[in-house]
């Protein structure tokens, strides 16, 4: 009997620290800082409220002040069009031209080379909102806007990345060259170029073109990303598919070029619009149609109006407009393509 009772607690004993472990493992507030890219954004968002105070102290000249701005919206498109719309979920094809474009772009934006990025933003598609998700909403607003860039990754996002077929984007020369020379390239268009170029064209200083073309305009390219994963996850309505996280945002879409309308993107994540009304705050589309139209992109993927309703009638939380209106209830011919 007392050997019994001893091995009965020995096993409590062990199912009680398995348990802890798995706690541990999954807990936000256990998971390991990387205090490197603690101090980096630390000092990068320092560096921004300094840019900040010369601009709005009248000691940047407005020739730097709109070049940082131009290079902030390359960057921007760059992600957008780019490694987001072309790239990550093949919603369109382009031309060798049209890629280097948007190659250069992407590397401005300073948010890792095409594919890691890639590779990331499919396993939030996979996973999306679950330990396997790279910036999981459900730990969080900070670490789904930032705080996944400063700890290290929870190993289901390891396990499950492994997972992800990347078979493409290793077929493109375009991407594999500039993953193989990322940090120089980096170097070239990200910090040199915008820092060089006011103080050899018009003969502004090296200061203000490091703190406004280079810490002001980096940091306002990465909050207008993280946007999409944290406010475009937690705050708005559900029309498409109310059973996950996404949701629509209006303020989301406008200041990231047309990434808001992020429950659409999620239910239809290979339509090249990434939501449902083209061009409504969703200035990318412009740019994709325009090259389209030039014959630099082809081959674009977008959802028919039929399968738009459908989802809406049948998944969505019942927001949109057209839940007033009676629609054909015969499902249409969809595509499930993950990417």
């Amino acid at each position: 009997y007392i050997f019994s009772s001893m091995e009965y607690k020995n096993e409590n004993d062990m199912l009680l620290e398995k348990q802890q472990e798995i706690l541990k493992n999954n807990s936000y507030f256990r998971a390991k800082i990387v205090w490197k890219n603690v101090i980096a954004f630390v000092i990068l968002h320092l560096g921004m409220v300094y840019g900040l105070y010369l601009m709005f102290s009248f000691q940047v000249p407005l020739a730097t002040i709109i070049w940082s701005a131009v290079v902030l919206y390359l960057g921007a498109e760059g992600v957008t069009i780019g490694n987001h719309r072309m790239w990550t979920h093949r919603s369109f094809k382009g031309t060798p031209a049209l890629k280097t474009i948007l190659l250069i772009g992407q590397t401005i934006a300073g948010q890792n080379c095409i594919w890691i990025w890639a590779r990331d933003h499919r396993l939030h598609h996979k996973f999306s909102d679950t330990n396997a998700d790279p910036h999981n909403s459900n730990r969080g607003f900070f670490f789904c806007h930032m705080g996944w860039l400063m700890m290290k990754k929870h190993p289901d996002v390891k396990i499950k990345g492994k997972t992800i077929d990347m078979s493409d984007l290793d077929a493109d020369p375009f991407v594999m060259f500039q993953k193989k020379y990322y940090n120089y390239l980096y170097f070239v268009f990200a910090f040199f170029i915008p820092i060089a170029v006011p103080v050899f064209f018009w003969g502004d200083s090296w200061r203000n073109g490091l703190f406004l073309a280079y810490f002001v305009r980096y940091a306002i390219t990465l909050h207008g990303t993280w946007t999409v994963n944290s406010i475009a996850h937690l705050y708005g309505t559900r029309p498409y598919t109310k059973d996950i996280a996404p949701v629509e945002s209006s303020f989301v879409a406008f200041i990231s070029s047309g990434e808001g309308w992020h429950n659409y993107h999620h239910t239809f994540p290979w339509d090249y619009r990434a939501g449902e009304f083209g061009k409504y705050f969703n200035i990318s589309v412009y740019y994709i149609d325009w090259f389209a139209r030039h014959g630099y992109a082809y081959d674009l993927r977008s959802a028919t109006p039929e399968m738009v309703a459908y989802r809406i009638m049948k998944k969505g939380d019942g927001s949109h407009s057209l839940c007033k209106v009676k629609v054909n209830n015969e499902q249409p011919d969809i595509d499930h393509d993950i990417y």
